[in-house]
């Protein structure tokens, strides 16, 4: 059988070239096999991809309601309204005023350290109560006393100082010693006190210098535990310091208080402090010496806005007759005019914005929920500063206490509620997705 003639094997034959290579025909069922694999892969990579997207939306979804940023609106500081205070301030001497609750002191000039007698003492009880406290119905520790505190009194009537007699072998209480101190005015109790405290008056003078200069009485230099040593100098200004701090002490507060004081060998023995118990004083503590003049420290209280408050006003430096009158008057005056600048300012009101709550692209203010009177002074400054309470979520509804503002001034600290003017809502699914 002859094959068939075919004329491109001709044409390969006459140029002597082997004719090109050819891959085989892939067989049909091998290209199926390698598209279903394809689209197997395909098909696992979009389901990864789907579950990985449902896993973080339902991540998303589970998440806890989100929580709302708080800005605060205030200013640090509010100011009172300002205007002139003029006080009668004396012609001679050194004066000063003072207003704890509204972190208020201010004086009748340039300081000056001048001796200031007694008014001494109130330093000694200052630091006889801090090292050695004791409650409004308690009478501390007793002491025996030696013949060194006999000495101490012969000595005292002899220089002509203020005393309170004692025996060999008496028995007294720390607070029955510091009604004689404060009270009476009694130089040989401060002694007694010292030696008791310290181990000796030089050890406690040391001890006394330190406490002022820890309360910032720059001024202040002491010599002796009563006073007498002309040395021991202060200015009006720094005597409020620690009378601030001493009619903070309910048993600093409750004796000075007292016009007199019984003893066991003493006897009844009554304050040089004028005109306590008149027109609301309620202490604290006058001096005299020749080098001292007339010198006296009032504490007041005065009722503004029904609430009772602490008024301090110091004298020194006075002469003429009868200085203790005329100090104790000249306080007394300075206190009843500083009264008159004292009153009760709306610093926040209520429905004032005092913050902004803002959540998933949402914004609620925030307001003070009552408001807040502050006793103030003229001109005088209050720190204000928002408090953050618990956490505040998406969908807190209005009403919701979210802080408090605190203000402070003097030793005032004033709470007000914050809360929301409007419902804060919450989050849609695309949001919370998104």
């Amino acid at each position: 059988m002859v094959a068939p003639f075919h004329l491109g094997s001709l044409e390969q034959a006459a140029d002597g070239a082997k004719p090109p290579d050819r891959p085989p025909p892939v067989p049909p069922v091998r290209q199926d096999r390698r598209k279903r694999t394809r689209r197997r892969v395909v098909m696992a990579l979009i389901v990864v991809v789907i579950l990985v997207i449902a896993a973080v939306a339902l991540v998303r979804l589970e998440a806890p309601t989100p929580v709302a940023a708080v800005t605060d609106m205030m200013a640090p500081t509010v100011r009172a309204v300002s205007s002139p205070v003029v006080l009668p301030w004396p012609a001679t001497g050194q004066a000063a005023v003072a207003v704890p609750a509204v972190g208020v002191d201010v004086t009748s000039g340039p300081e000056t350290p001048v001796p200031i007698a007694s008014l001494t003492k109130m330093m000694t009880a200052f630091v006889i109560l801090h090292d050695h406290p004791i409650g409004p119905v308690q009478n501390g520790p007793s002491l025996t006393m030696s013949q060194t505190d006999v000495n101490d009194f012969d000595d005292d009537t002899v220089e002509d100082e203020a005393n309170a007699q004692v025996t060999v072998g008496e028995v007294l209480t720390e607070r029955q010693l510091l009604e004689g101190l404060l009270v009476h005015s009694a130089n040989n109790f401060a002694d007694t006190l010292a030696r008791w405290d310290a181990g000796s008056v030089p050890a406690f003078v040391a001890k006394m210098n330190s406490t002022a200069a820890q309360l910032g009485m720059d001024h202040t230099h002491y010599a002796d535990p009563s006073g007498f040593d002309e040395e021991s100098q202060s200015t009006a200004g720094d005597l409020l310091k620690v009378a601030g701090l001493d009619m903070e002490d309910p048993t600093f507060a409750e004796i000075v208080r007292m016009s007199s004081v019984t003893l066991p060998v003493a006897g009844t023995i009554s304050t040089y402090t004028p005109w306590l118990g008149f027109q609301g004083v309620i202490g604290v503590k006058s001096g005299f010496t020749t080098a001292a003049g007339g010198c006296d420290v009032v504490a007041v209280m005065r009722t503004v806005d029904g609430q009772p408050t602490l008024v301090l006003s110091a004298v020194t430096g006075q002469t003429g007759p009868d200085v203790l009158v005329v100090a104790g008057y000249l306080a007394l005056n300075l206190v009843d005019h500083a009264s008159t600048f004292i009153e009760a300012t709306p610093l926040v009101r209520a429905g004032e914005v005092v913050a902004r709550v803002s959540v998933a692209g949402h914004t609620v203010s925030a307001t003070a929920a009552r408001t807040a009177h502050v006793l103030s002074w003229p001109g005088v400054r209050a720190d204000q500063v928002l408090v953050d309470g618990n956490a505040v979520v998406a969908g807190a509804k209005k009403g919701r206490r979210i802080g408090s503002v605190v203000i402070a001034l003097g030793t005032q600290r004033v709470v007000v509620p914050v809360t929301l003017r409007g419902d804060l809502p919450k989050p849609t699914v695309l949001q919370r997705l998104f």
